[in-house]
């Protein structure tokens, strides 16, 4: 038995379950293996010796004048034998270990234990991936099936990354080395299921708290993020310090910082701009690269008209809208854009209304 204890030591050391955890499984083992083999009612436990390894079975028998059921009681005479205390009516525990009982429970018992043993270690990676979730982590591409891509992390466990997770048209090779985000994990009958992402918002987060020193101790913040994946993303930062350029901090020296994170999106464009609490100013700096005159803001109904030179329209609407729609995702207003010629034809429309609305009043009170 100090054979078996070893080994549980070992696997304790190598694989990082609780020898408890080994023990209690061992000890309900053991008891699935008494009542089969031996009929032995619920009144028996198992018990393990946690230093010899020594296997003991105990039945609670009740103390009677005469026995009829030997299974669940014992001879008053013979109770105190064991205790010159016990009394009709006690409760008496009696080791009733078979001699052959350690070679037949270990026939019996080592499947449910190897079972245990699978379920804590699930366990354990279950626990370790769980704490993962919304965070960035990376694994070598094992197979692609139904379109789906199987990755290996850490040689512990597979995720999938599903085809609407991934990025259009970003080859997924067999053996390449990927990160990816982690959306949720999942335990069920057949093991733990990690499900990862290339396209969600926050994997550009992660991959920018990475790269930018400053972000990560929290001295540049990402305010928002608005992202079309594979195509192009705006990020709003906000530097805590006015000593730190937000805007030069994620870009890096020679734009080397935020050029790593395009390199790993695949060539996805990314537009930083500068956060400000003011929406007229943000707006602004979401529409970029394109100018803009003026941004007429109605914070109550979270819409914002946007005044651009007549060449700059088709450049912040972008092409098929994509720069305007990024740009209401980043800021949460409803934009509007106008070039200067046809917001100058809306201001005479309108006056042309109001005139001959006036005009149309006064001819009335004529008749009157």
């Amino acid at each position: 038995m100090n054979e078996l204890i070893q080994a549980l030591e070992q696997v304790q050391q190598q694989r990082g379950i609780d020898k408890e955890v080994i023990f209690q499984a061992i000890e309900t083992s053991l008891l699935t293996a008494c009542k089969k083999n031996f009929g032995t009612s619920d009144n028996v436990t198992v018990t393990m010796d946690r230093t010899t390894g020594d296997i003991r079975v105990i039945a609670q028998k009740t103390v009677v004048a005469t026995v009829t059921d030997p299974a669940t009681e014992i001879d008053l005479i013979d109770a105190v034998k064991i205790d010159s205390g016990y009394q009709l009516g006690d409760v008496c525990p009696v080791e009733v270990t078979p001699k052959n009982f350690g070679r037949i429970a270990a026939q019996n018992a080592k499947q449910i234990v190897v079972q245990k043993i699978h379920e804590a270690e699930r366990g354990i990676v279950y626990n370790e991936y769980k704490a993962k979730e919304r965070e960035m982590v990376s694994g070598l591409i094992q197979r692609k099936d139904r379109g789906n891509v199987y990755l290996n992390l850490d040689d512990k466990i597979e995720a999938v990354l599903s085809p609407k997770e991934q990025i259009a048209f970003e080859d997924y090779p067999v053996n390449k080395r990927l990160k990816v985000y982690v959306l949720e994990v999942r335990d069920n009958p057949r093991g733990t299921m990690v499900y990862v992402s290339r396209t969600h918002p926050e994997f550009i987060k992660r991959l920018f708290e990475q790269e930018v020193p400053e972000i990560h101790d929290g001295v540049v913040v990402i305010k928002s993020i608005a992202r079309e994946a594979g195509s192009r993303s705006k990020v709003a930062v906000y530097s805590r310090d006015p000593m730190v350029d937000p805007l030069g901090a994620c870009v890096g020296p020679n734009g080397n910082r935020v050029n790593t994170i395009v390199r790993e999106l695949s060539g996805e464009k990314i537009d930083i701009v500068v956060w400000n609490e003011e929406p007229a100013k943000f707006i602004s700096a979401a529409l970029s690269p394109a100018e803009v005159n003026r941004v007429d803001v109605d914070k109550e109904g979270m819409t914002a008209t946007v005044i651009v030179p007549d060449h700059q329209l088709s450049l912040a609407i972008g092409k098929e809208g994509q720069n305007a729609r990024l740009a209401a995702r980043l800021t949460g207003y409803k934009i509007d854009i106008k070039s200067e010629t046809q917001a100058q034809q809306a201001d005479e429309d309108e006056d042309d209304f109001d005139f001959e609305f006036e005009f149309e009043f006064e001819e009335d009170e004529d008749e009157e």
